[in-house]
């Protein structure tokens, strides 16, 4: 992208493709319920769901906060005034969409569920071309050498 003053993507990709993710996961799951492990080791897959829940949260919290101490806009697809790398964005670039993945992973540990699992690992791809590529090339377009040494030192997921 050349255009420094246009937007990465028109459509917010991310919460349409996380919705929809979450909706089909639900639907195969009722439909064509996959095998699941019973007995004490579904209890802790189940304890490891709420832990998820609670570090998606967390990665939010922090993503967000960040963005707004910076005072750059969280929607996707939105033109960044500044280059954020505090807070999660100091453990990975993308750590909404992270976060997305992990609510999505945390609905199959907790429901027992692998259509969830599946499902998520299609979202995280699905982000990648839709959002993250675009809004990558976007930043480098826009930062330079700034965003190219912030994405050699953190890892777009984890």
């Amino acid at each position: 992208m050349t255009d420094i003053q246009a937007t990465s993507s028109h459509i917010p990709w991310p919460p349409i493709i996380y919705l929809v993710a979450i909706v089909a996961a639900g639907a195969l799951t009722r439909l064509y319920p996959l095998p699941w492990l019973q007995g004490p080791f579904a209890d802790v897959l189940f304890a490891a769901g709420g832990l998820a829940v609670v570090a998606a949260i967390a990665l939010y919290i922090s993503a967000i906060g960040a963005m707004r101490r910076a005072a750059t806009p969280i929607r996707p697809g939105s033109i960044p005034l500044h280059l954020v790398t505090s807070g999660a964005f100091g453990l990975t670039r993308n750590p909404i969409y992270l976060a997305n993945t992990l609510v999505v992973v945390s609905i199959g540990l907790i429901t027992g569920s692998l259509w969830f699992f599946l499902i998520a690992l299609l979202a995280a791809f699905a982000t990648q071309k839709l959002a993250i590529d675009p809004e990558e090339s976007h930043l480098q377009a826009r930062f330079g050498k700034k965003y190219r040494d912030y994405a050699k030192r953190v890892r777009r997921w984890i």
